[in-house]
């Protein structure tokens, strides 16, 4: 399958240069997709593009507006965003080379993959990925996606480069307004322990094949449940641990006898008859 690239320019490494494509790296998943219908005519609703005065308007018609003031915009064209240009437009230029573990993982943001655009370009690509693969160190550049200036996070993967936008300070919450309230109390040395060997137990290696999505493979039964006529079942939620179970909740989880999520007690319906979808109504 051929991907479309999500950009195109260059890449260059001092005076080293040589065309790229930037991809994608992950697909939005999900065979799950939902469109709303009017129940009593069961059509599909339509998003129209209105104007509060005058109604209805074609989208192409459109530009794109900043708000100064209340119902106060400064109207710019696509030619007109389009005549911003920096360098990082059209090109991806190393500015520095850092150690992984100094980029905290709250800037890591969305993966990409990086290649040569023609044979012609392999070669200093493949110059650019092998020295950046010697040194062990995650190259930074910058490059214009969708009207934001995005730093990049480059590092050799395979025959390629894998690029993370990385996002800015001003994008990443301070954690002590979330955690600020939490007790720095520490907990019970002896639950700690406990807890590390149940850790333990459940160690493993990560292997992505082993994760699926549940909820989207719940939302499938649901849909060929409907479609059998049967009526929805709902889940019931775990139990909260309280304080004084939280040791006895331990050992038993440690020895493998920790109950597990309540099961529903509640059957799927016996099977109805189908209900009969609305006739569409026919323009008069």
């Amino acid at each position: 399958m051929a991907y479309r690239p999500t950009w195109q320019g260059h890449l260059r490494l001092s005076l080293v240069t040589c065309p790229v494509a930037l991809y994608t790296a992950t697909s939005s998943g999900g065979d799950v997709h939902f469109n709303l219908i009017n129940p009593e005519t069961n059509n599909r609703i339509k998003m129209v593009t209105t104007d509060p005065e005058t109604g209805p308007v074609e989208r192409s018609s459109l530009v794109k507006g900043y708000a100064v003031a209340k119902d106060e915009y400064i109207l710019l064209t696509d030619e007109e965003i389009k005549s911003v240009k920096l360098e990082s437009t059209k090109t991806i230029d190393i500015e520095r080379f850092v150690p992984a573990d100094e980029i905290d993982r709250l800037y890591w943001d969305n993966p990409y993959y990086l290649a040569p655009v023609g044979g012609i370009a392999e070669e200093a690509f493949g110059v650019i990925r092998e020295a950046m693969r010697s040194e062990g160190k995650i190259a930074l550049g910058r490059v214009v996606l969708s009207t934001r200036e995005r730093l990049l996070a480059l590092e050799p993967r395979d025959q390629g480069i894998l690029a993370y936008s990385l996002r800015t300070r001003g994008e990443v919450r301070a954690a002590g307004d979330v955690f600020g309230a939490i007790s720095d109390r520490p907990p019970d040395a002896a639950m700690i322990d406990i807890a590390r060997r149940i850790i333990e137990q459940q160690s493993g290696p990560f292997d992505p094949d082993q994760f699926i999505d549940r909820y989207e493979e719940a939302l499938k039964a649901l849909i060929a449940s409907k479609q059998k006529g049967h009526k929805a079942v709902r889940a019931e939620e775990p139990e909260d641990t309280q304080a004084g179970d939280l040791m006895a909740a331990l050992r038993a989880s440690l020895q493998g006898t920790a109950p597990r999520a309540r099961r529903s007690s509640a059957r799927t319906a016996a099977p109805a008859k189908p209900a009969r979808a609305s006739p569409r109504r026919r323009a008069g």
